[in-house]
């Protein structure tokens, strides 16, 4: 486990630099998550640590695979300096660690929630689970076991989710993607859904 999430932080840091503030959540029955803080320019990254020290396992198999299954890490980026999104610190530990509370296997299209806002005064409680690949590359481990992927994860708020429980992810990105919206704005609006 140790030396997965060393091969882990060496590919963040490869990617995004030098982390410049970190935080470790811990929960009961669960291992450690840190969650790693970078700043580049008007960009600020976050990005878990500890997700991927065991694979995620199908909550209806009989027996979890120790070695087997997908590993992942979270992403989150947003602009710099429009709001205190250091908030986001546990927030995000505690969707990193949905794997392990709640049997969850973390995918591309998928919806997670923590109930409340990601930061004091975000107008987005629930994220969109985007596809690897364009931020952090895929970090392939020894057979048997599976690459950890990087996963970027898009702010929705509330009228957003709802819309995309009913029209779909590639739908949702469509239509930001369709209105020029800036996903990185810690304080944007609802895209329009009309």
């Amino acid at each position: 486990m140790a030396e997965i999430l060393a091969l882990v932080e060496a590919r963040l840091r490869t990617a995004f630099g030098e982390p410049d503030a970190r935080a470790a959540v811990t929960f009961l029955g669960t291992d450690r998550i840190e969650v790693l803080r970078f700043t580049e320019g008007d960009l600020v990254r976050y990005a878990t640590l500890g997700m991927s020290a065991n694979p995620m396992t199908d909550p209806t198999a009989v027996v979890a695979d120790p070695v087997r299954g997908p590993r992942a890490e979270l992403v989150l980026t947003v602009r710099a300096g429009l709001a205190d999104t250091d908030k986001l610190l546990r927030p995000l530990a505690v969707l990193a660690a949905s794997p392990q509370v709640e049997g969850l296997v973390v995918a591309p299209g998928a919806s997670l929630d923590v109930g409340e806002p990601l930061w004091e005064g975000a107008p987005f409680s629930s994220v969109l689970v985007a596809e690897p690949g364009g931020l952090v590359e895929d970090l392939e481990l020894d057979e048997p076991r599976e690459a950890v992927r990087f996963l970027p994860l898009l702010p929705m708020t509330a009228n957003e989710a709802a819309w995309k429980r009913v029209h779909g992810a590639a739908a949702l990105q469509e239509r930001w993607l369709a209105r020029g919206t800036d996903l990185r704005d810690p304080l944007r609006s609802a895209v329009a859904l009309d």
